[in-house]
């Protein structure tokens, strides 16, 4: 990791300190699972948004196995099956996820379509996990909606399979416009941007937890 890296990532860890989330800086993959292990319990019930950080760190393997209580919806058959877990999330004792962005200011940008993920991170869970690789910092806000709209957004669509411009094009159709808002974006039925959730400082002190690996995962 670069100079200027090691720099981003001290103001961003100080920054979300300062907004009552707990913060923590790993080098590898292997410690970010063995640090989730640390924050966890045998026999907590556990929870956790679509990511493919956490698939790609390893830390979607841990959670969903013994010692502890994972609510799987993928195992879900139906529907309502799924939505019951939804609902049984709220009542997680954590909630495991990672961040669309991390901000040096110590905020956390997320945008979602169903909106389960979202929901989770502000309410419900007793504790909230963010798993991040450092290709997550951005300055600020607005790049981080730029971030989203460039290299978040997209990918995922083609990822779930879903028919929407910037799946074809790699950026949102909104960056066509000279002054793109946050909200801009396609209309059809599969747009994945919906919602728009920014974490700053917190009542809850320390529920939010926000691992930065030193390394780069998922978009």
């Amino acid at each position: 990791m670069t100079d200027e890296m090691k720099t981003r990532v001290e103001k961003t860890m100080q920054n979300l300190k300062r907004n009552r989330m707990e913060a923590y800086y790993v080098d590898t993959k292997e410690e970010a699972c063995a640090l989730v292990k640390q924050l966890l319990h045998p026999g907590d019930t556990v929870s956790c948004g679509g990511s493919v950080t956490l698939k790609e760190t390893g830390v979607y393997d841990l959670i969903s196995a013994a010692p502890y209580h994972f609510l799987d919806r993928s195992a879900a058959k139906t529907p309502e099956a799924v939505e019951d877990i939804y609902r049984q999330t709220f009542c997680a004792d954590a909630f495991v996820t990672s961040a669309n962005a991390v901000t040096e200011n110590g905020e956390l940008y997320n945008v979602d379509g169903n909106s389960n993920r979202v929901a989770a991170i502000l309410y419900g869970p007793k504790s909230v996990i963010f798993v991040c690789g450092v290709n997550k910092i951005v300055k600020d806000v607005d790049e981080a909606i730029r971030r989203v709209k460039t290299k978040a957004a997209p990918p995922n669509t083609v990822r779930l399979g879903i028919d929407t411009p910037c799946a074809k094009t790699g950026e949102c159709i909104s960056l066509q416009k000279e002054n793109p808002g946050m909200c801009d974006g396609c209309h059809g039925d599969g747009r994945i941007c919906c919602n728009y959730v920014v974490c700053a400082q917190q009542r809850h002190v320390n529920r939010m937890k926000v691992i930065l690996i030193g390394e780069e995962y998922g978009y």
